[in-house]
């Protein structure tokens, strides 16, 4: 009996202990809070702002540094006595006594975020390191991060940032030139270096057990954030792709500029994986600004590849001309094409795969139009609804020009054009670079095979114009049987006009150099 007595004895003990050191510690929290310097009744809720309890503090609290870092220990103190009142609620929440402790311990709560939160805002703007640091040891202790993050944004970075992008309380921007960011981006860095850094400093401090805070996103970023959206909203707009992309651009080198006040890898992990962060990423549209390049891009070789006729690059037949120089503005229009994919002022490395994308399916749409138009010259369906009218109009010497681009196409592709494409994606791996490699060189060398096909309509072209000078050698029989003519003894005067298409768009060297090679004459 003794013994299940006992046992029953046993938990109740504990519940009782718990009971008491719950009693005891909020007993403690009120002695220490009531050692506090007067803290008007006002700040014990939560809608009075920041600004309006700078404002009433100057007339109840003394401003000397002693009395700030005293303050700031009593506050970490409190702070440390609050951790162990929660985890002892935690085990006994639903006891009716202490239920009926839970307005004694909210009001206990509520004065020390008011004081903690004075206290704080005097540390930052007097930049006492002691009080800063003991202050946020407090908000550490009773898990409070985020407060600590609001008010050094309020109070240290919401100014700086206003004044850089400045805006009404409507939303519209007021005295801003323009949405670009660049610049304030500048200013802003600065600002970080000479207002911020100090606390920036204290938090990532080795050991300090601050690791908790992030106030590089938190406060920081989140700040620049709100006032771009509410000063700047155009900034993020891809409709403006040139100003996009540069503000694109800005954005991440500030983010990267961030990046390099973390102490460690792990910490710039973190500041990534941030909720801010994320937001941050999403306001730029990438997807949508491809979209628009890509329809500038591929539309603008489209445009070209409709026109009803190759039309040559002017001065292409001057003695300027050499042997890589493009003479069809369609050629032309497909490598400023290409080349416009991977300009500076035209790539985001994050869509770099979309804009690999883009430059095979440019290279492949080239070469269709090509094919395509040359099988409807042999087939004879080159109508204006097939639209390849160019095919039919074209004469023998024009696929001359279509060869010698194609060349220069698949020299410039598969050489310089390459090795800027690699040079551009040299973070990636080695795979990621083969494929790339291997995926423009296919592009580039297919095509190769419309040569033969340019170089059979020359043929098909050359034998219907020579076949034309033969329809009267039928005749030349009936002539001499019919009449007393006596029997040729010279060469017939067809065999000339029989090679006349040949020498005349062909033979003279001088007219079509260098677009005539030698391979292709063989």
């Amino acid at each position: 009996m003794d013994w299940s007595r006992d046992r029953r004895r046993r938990p109740l003990e504990k519940v009782l202990e718990l009971l008491l050191d719950t009693f005891h510690v909020v007993s403690k929290v009120e002695k220490l809070i009531k050692e506090l310097p007067s803290v008007p009744a006002d700040w014990s809720n939560g809608d009075v702002n920041l600004a309006q309890k700078s404002v009433v503090s100057n007339g109840s609290i003394e401003n000397g540094a002693n009395v700030r870092e005293t303050q700031s220990m009593l506050l970490e103190r409190i702070a440390s006595e609050m951790n162990r009142l929660k985890f002892y609620i935690a085990h006994a929440q639903n006891l009716p006594f202490i239920q009926n402790m839970e307005k004694r311990i909210q009001s206990a709560s509520l004065l020390l975020d008011a004081s903690l939160g004075h206290c704080f805002v005097g540390g930052l703007e007097h930049r006492d390191e002691s009080v800063i640091y003991n202050c946020l040891r407090a908000y550490a202790a009773i898990d409070n991060t985020s407060s600590a993050e609001e008010i050094f944004r309020t109070t240290v970075v919401a100014p700086l940032v206003q004044r850089i992008i400045p805006h009404g309380s409507s939303g519209v921007a007021a005295g801003a030139s323009g949405d670009g960011l660049e610049n304030d981006y500048q200013e802003i860095k600065t600002c970080i270096n000479e207002g911020c850094k100090f606390l920036l400093e204290i938090s990532s401090a080795e050991n300090s057990g601050l690791h908790v805070f992030d106030f590089l996103a938190n406060s920081i970023l989140k700040e620049v954030l709100s006032a771009i959206q509410k000063g700047k909203p155009g900034a993020f707009s891809p409709g403006r792709p040139t100003e996009f992309l540069i503000n694109y651009k800005s954005s991440l080198d500030f983010l990267v500029h961030l990046e390099g006040y973390c102490p460690s890898r792990s910490s710039v992990t973190k500041f990534r994986a941030e909720a801010i962060y994320n937001e941050f990423m999403k306001q730029w549209n990438v997807g949508v600004y491809f979209s628009l390049r890509f329809q500038e891009i591929a539309g603008a070789l489209d445009s070209a590849l409709a026109a009803t006729s190759l039309i040559p690059v002017q001065n292409s037949h001057s003695g300027h001309q050499n042997s890589q120089d493009f003479t069809l503005r369609q050629s032309v229009t497909l490598l400023e094409s290409l080349r416009s994919c991977w300009r500076e002022d035209v790539l985001i490395f994050s869509c770099a795969d979309k804009f690999l994308r883009l430059t095979l399916q440019l290279l492949s749409r080239f070469s269709n139009w090509l094919s395509s138009g040359l099988d409807a010259r042999k087939t004879g369906n080159t109508s204006s609804s097939s639209g390849y009218e160019w095919a039919a109009s074209a004469a023998p010497n024009d696929f001359l020009y279509i060869i010698h681009d194609i060349n220069c196409l698949v020299t410039e592709v598969c050489g310089d054009y390459l090795d800027h494409v690699l040079q551009l994606l040299s973070s990636c791996s080695i795979d990621v670079l083969d494929l790339v490699k291997k995926s423009i060189l296919q592009g580039g060398q297919s095509l190769n095979g419309l040569i033969p096909l340019a170089i059979n309509a020359i043929t098909e072209a050359l034998v219907d114009e020579s076949v034309k000078g033969l329809k009267d050698v039928k005749a030349i029989a009936t002539t001499f049987r019919m009449t007393n003519k006596p029997i040729p003894s010279r060469h017939s005067l067809y065999v000339s006009g029989l090679l006349t298409p040949l020498k005349k768009d062909f033979l003279d060297m001088e007219k079509h150099n260098p677009y005539l090679t030698k391979e292709t004459i063989e």
